[in-house]
């Protein structure tokens, strides 16, 4: 059974810092694209962050230089250091993989609020 589930979400003042997990059970990150996507109050969805099995990472414009996306693959777990908090990054925040064995996989997501 695969499951990812988000957790560090919160509410936090503009300017604050927050830091995203998102653990992947019934799979490991071997080979695998992963990344962070959100949505807004608005329902708008974009791509957050993407890191990918080719070592290459992108990263949103209205996010560049405020966030980090990492991952730490023995504990299969994939992070987003978001720094510098704006109004506009409220939103749910959900994790996805592309398995490199097949498969893609989201989580149920994590709200951040910045007001």
């Amino acid at each position: 059974h695969v499951q990812l589930v988000e957790s560090g979400g919160g509410s936090v003042q503009p300017g604050g810092s927050l830091k995203l997990s998102c653990t992947a059970t019934g799979l490991t990150f071997d080979d695998s694209d992963m990344g962070w996507y959100r949505q807004s109050p608005g329902n708008k969805c974009e791509m957050v962050a993407t890191v990918h099995s080719d070592g290459n990472i992108y990263y949103a414009d209205s996010v560049k230089g405020r966030f980090t996306i990492s991952q730490d693959n023995d504990k299969n777990t994939l992070y987003l250091q978001m720094n510098s908090l704006k109004s506009e990054d409220t939103g749910m925040y959900y994790c996805a993989e592309c398995a490199g064995t097949g498969g893609a996989y989201w989580g149920q997501g994590t709200q951040v609020t910045v007001s």
